[in-house]
């Protein structure tokens, strides 16, 4: 507990633009690691236990998003393919050249990818202490060099073309028209995925609009929407209306519920049905910090907050509908977390074996991810919901990430302490520096010629290393969805190849 807090206060330090945050608690580990072999004896299971606790919710929180986003990533994950494969032979010709033992350069992969594949290179190395040296001196070099090319990328707004705009970029507006072009309601560009329309005044009288409704010249209604698309429909409408219809709360008002009815967890806003159970309509989800749309296939997790727009008789249905108890929410549904997780070190258990004597195997890492995105795109398998308040994703995920950084430099600090200022530990130093600039080159790079945002590259980036600090860092200069969408793909793509990879190099 004392090097978290340690960790924790060192973490808010600044250096220049750079705060290491929750990657303090691995150079406070490794400090307090150096003071003796023994404090980072025995740490395994607290280890595993927070990997597996920040993997399994990152793998929830990426899943609902992942297959959406297929399309957009692909040509990312092929970016992270080819900058590993580099990475590897440059390890490989490097290491040879200035005289580093195939078990140091296999470590030396594992490290500065900050992988769980250092346990499939220990394998393959036959259990060689340099595998280890090269570990230990490379891990901290990949997470500062790292968070450096974060820092450079993470906030630059280059030519997105391919990619979506940021919802939590662009934001959610909500703007009166005045309707001068008779039309029905489903031929306005951008109905109902893009713009959702709620409040609708004809001839003075306020009601909710319904999805049936012909539009007619003076009628008003409100639009919402990003900004763009909200523009979009206005134009084709009519024109922005002076008039405020959101003022008028006599017949028709709104209010946000938090969502914690059990009964619509993992379902859609569209299989929910408000308009026949409330007479109203969802205009806007908030999850965290992120104001979505309400589009019919958006589905429900635990403490979201919609804004509903419902007659004004009804707002005490519309509570009675979603629950709106923040205590019910601040609840962790124990039986579906521990399952998701024993599933997820199931499947990391089963091994593979391969061609030339390579064995492949998920990890503790890689498999409670990857079950976490296939759980988290399910959301819900009948009685079972395995989606997470995010509030209580968060917390885990930041207490797993502490743990597990805690216990890499405890258990490294030694071997740090032995090599990193030795020849062999300078050599392999700059080799990790030159190796990590590589792939960062290879993959932000194509991203950016492949039209993806410096935002979506940034968290595949942090995926493609493999090191959650980095993604945390990440998140905490931008506020933006597609870094823990990108960060999710290329982290489980990601592992999978390391696994492969390290293996390869230690037989070179």
């Amino acid at each position: 507990m004392g090097v978290l807090a340690l960790g924790a206060l060192f973490g808010q330090i600044p250096f220049g633009p750079l705060r290491f945050g929750a990657a303090g608690a691995l150079f406070m580990g490794l400090l307090v690691g150096m003071l003796s072999p023994r404090l980072g004896e025995n740490l395994d299971l607290v280890k595993s236990l927070g990997v597996v606790l920040f993997c399994y919710c990152v793998g929830l929180g990426a899943g609902s998003t992942f297959m959406s986003d297929l399309r957009r990533q692909w040509s990312l994950m092929v970016a992270g393919i080819l900058g590993l494969g580099a990475m590897a032979g440059f390890g490989v010709v490097a290491g040879k050249l200035v005289g580093l033992s195939p078990a140091h350069v296999a470590g030396m992969y594992a490290g500065v990818l900050t992988s769980p594949a250092i346990d499939a290179a220990r394998r393959a190395t036959g259990g060689d202490a340099d595998t280890l040296v090269g570990y230990a001196v490379s891990y901290p070099t990949g997470v500062v060099v790292a968070m450096i090319i974060v820092a450079m990328v993470a906030t630059k707004h280059w030519p997105g073309r391919r990619d979506n705009v940021s919802m939590a970029e662009a934001g959610i507006t909500a703007i009166s028209a005045d309707v001068t072009h008779d039309t029905p309601i489903g031929e306005v560009p951008g109905w109902p995925t893009k713009v959702r329309m709620s409040y609708l005044r004809r001839k003075g009288q306020m009601r909710v609009a319904s999805p049936e409704d012909h539009l007619r010249h003076g009628d008003l209604v409100l639009v919402v929407g990003m900004p763009d698309d909200v523009d979009k429909a206005i134009e084709f409408l009519g024109q922005r209306s002076r008039t405020s219809l959101t003022e008028n709360r006599r017949d028709v008002d709104f209010r946000r519920f938090v969502v914690s009815n059990p009964h619509l967890l993992g379902l859609s806003i569209g299989e929910i049905n408000v308009r026949e159970n409330l007479s109203g309509v969802i205009t806007r989800v908030r999850r965290g910090d992120l104001d979505m749309l309400a589009t019919d296939d958006l589905v429900l997790q635990p403490g979201d907050r919609v804004l509903v727009v419902v007659p004004r008789g009804r707002l005490s249905d519309a509570e009675d509908f979603f629950g709106d108890s923040e205590a019910r929410v601040s609840q962790v549904d124990a039986l579906t977390l521990g399952l998701g997780i024993a599933l997820g070190l199931l499947a990391g258990v089963i091994t593979v074996p391969l061609p030339w004597g390579i064995h492949f195997q998920l990890g503790n890492a890689a498999g409670p991810l990857i079950m976490g995105m296939v759980l988290g795109a399910l959301h819900r398998t009948g009685p079972f919901r395995w989606d997470l308040p995010h509030s209580t994703s968060s917390i885990l995920r930041q207490l797993g990430l502490m743990l597990f950084l805690a216990c890499v430099g405890l258990a490294t600090g030694p071997a740090f302490l032995d090599q990193g200022i030795s020849l062999n530990g300078l050599k392999i130093m700059i080799l990790s520096v030159f190796s990590m600039a590589l792939g960062g080159v290879i993959l932000l790079g194509l991203a950016r010629w492949r039209g993806l945002s410096a935002q979506r590259a940034t968290g595949g980036f942090a995926g493609f290393v493999g090191q959650p600090a980095v993604q945390s860092y990440a998140n905490s200069l931008v506020n933006d969805e597609r870094i823990d969408s990108a960060y999710g793909a290329l982290f489980a793509l990601g592992t999978v190849v390391k696994i492969l990879l390290v293996q390869v190099i230690a037989l070179s």
